[in-house]
């Protein structure tokens, strides 16, 4: 049995306008960069740069807009309010094949595109003499290897992949030969298994010395005392001299762990960091700028603005009414984009503000060690703003300071009590942890229960746990693996 009834709900909701104004603030530099030119793409009543005619008319842009909210200008019982609010409709010119005459010079940039890693790796595997089934191999074995230079799958299962993609049915023996013929492609070491292998694979290739045959050695018959670094098995194991077993552990730090990296065919995409802020000390003060290009000179176009006041003034508005929609439309969004832009740099300099002087310690200094603990929640009271967007701000800027480029999430750490109960940055604690450990005997590394009763010294009582979690975040080895000679 159906029953109606009322229910009374309060719900707050973000319009499309806030939505977009929250991703604009998360966008760093650059990428904020394309958002812009994809508008400017879009929305042909919006245009950069300076206007050539410094005048105010945005006051009569806006009484001229909302002119047509009258009965007069437009009925709007004729209108669909779906399609006013839909997006623009493609022109007809866009869909033409024959858009540009015979004449038009075709500029395109020249894209240069070197030979990939594996293309290389084929191309040394053409100088050697295989069988058609051997090559097959060999060609399935390089396509295996990642941008490390490592295949990093068992013989069996390669054995078994040959069978069922290549139609290839052979044996691990065979498998095992023409991987041998893998190995002596270049670079050294390319195509192993384990680090072992690898390290192993140059150290064979190299010209014999007596430094070259213990490091060999020691590779091949004692990798895992080496790895744990007992020198003193090695010493006995081989019966070589400390000053032996140090030339041949150079010989072994010489080596290349990932030999694929060392290809300079590879493309890699190198991000560039370009600075949201800019933090400079005038005379014993600190300074704030946001970066330029941040800010840039937009305006709505006055030819969009003539054109819908051209129809305000015609007689005949019933023809233009559908051009009169869009052009209304995008000046509109315009207007509502600028207005956006500069919410934006207002929201990045105030928090960024904020930030400065809540850290002006450290940005007179540079010293990690006078970082205080701040947490969003922090700064976010301070500017009366959301935790969300103070996150936005943090999570994909970069600031550049006298000591260098920063991302500014990296200020923001938690607080712990001292012997003296003051609250410290974790950052101060972790900035100390890394300076005892690099100034130790590197013959006697300090372990972590030894870390922790010198920080007790210093005045941070913390647990031998919470130093090993530090040295960790800090990608610090273990006492043991950090042992030299």
């Amino acid at each position: 049995m159906l029953k109606q009834h009322l229910q009374f709900k309060l719900s707050q909701k973000l319009s499309p306008q806030q939505i977009q104004l929250m991703k604009l603030i998360q966008l760093p530099t650059q990428a904020f960069e394309q958002r812009l030119k994809q508008e400017l793409e879009e929305n042909p009543a919006l245009e950069g740069g300076k206007e050539e005619i410094e005048n105010d008319y945005d006051s009569d842009l806006d009484n001229s807009t909302d002119d047509f909210n009258d009965g007069d200008s437009i009925n709007t019982e004729d209108i669909n309010v779906d399609e006013y609010l839909s997006d623009d409709e493609v022109p007809d010119y866009r869909t033409q094949a024959n858009n540009y005459s015979a004449d038009d010079e075709e500029k395109t940039v020249p894209y240069a595109a070197g030979t990939s890693f594996t293309q290389s790796l084929i191309d040394q595997l053409n100088t050697y003499r295989l069988s058609d089934e051997e090559h097959d191999i060999a060609e399935f074995l390089v396509g295996s290897v990642d941008d490390s230079g490592y295949i990093r799958r068992s013989i069996s299962d390669i054995m078994d992949d040959l069978a069922f993609t290549q139609n290839i049915y052979t044996t691990e023996d065979k498998i095992e030969h023409v991987l041998k013929i893998v190995h002596q492609l270049d670079p050294a070491g390319v195509g192993a298994r384990n680090l072992q292998e690898c390290l192993s694979i140059q150290l064979h290739r190299k010209e014999k010395t007596l430094d070259i045959e213990l490091a060999t050695n020691i590779i091949d018959d004692a990798f895992e005392q080496f790895t744990k670094k007992h020198y003193d098995k090695l010493i006995q194991k081989f019966d070589v001299s400390e000053i032996q077993l140090k030339d041949a552990i150079s010989e072994i730090e010489r080596l290349n762990p990932k030999p694929g990296g060392s290809y300079s065919g590879n493309n890699r995409i190198v991000e560039h960091i370009v600075p949201d802020f800019a933090i400079k000390i005038v005379d014993g003060e600190l300074e704030l700028t946001l970066n330029g290009r941040n800010a840039p000179e937009l305006h709505v176009s006055r030819e969009y603005h003539n054109m819908l006041k051209t129809y305000k003034d015609s007689k005949d508005k019933s023809s233009s009414k559908d051009a009169v929609i869009f052009i209304k439309q995008k000046l509109d969004a315009a207007k509502w984009f600028i207005e956006a832009i500069k919410q934006r740099q207002q929201t990045l300099f105030i928090t960024m503000s904020a930030i400065m002087h809540y850290q002006s310690d450290y940005f007179l200094t540079g010293d990690e060690r006078n970082l205080r603990p701040m947490i969003l929640k922090d700064i976010a009271d301070e500017i009366d703003m959301d935790v969300s967007t103070v996150s936005r701000v943090a999570n994909s800027k970069y600031v550049d300071t006298p000591y260098g480029t920063k991302l500014i999430k990296e200020f923001f750490s938690e607080s712990m009590k001292n012997d003296q109960g003051e609250d410290v940055s974790t950052r101060e604690i972790k900035k100390i942890l890394e300076t005892v450990i690099e100034e130790e005997d590197k013959r006697k590394p300090i372990t972590d229960e030894a870390l922790a009763l010198i920080l007790k010294e210093k005045g941070y009582p913390i647990a031998r746990r919470t130093v090993a979690k530090y040295r960790e975040q800090l990608d610090i080895p273990v006492a043991r693996l950090r042992k030299k000679m």
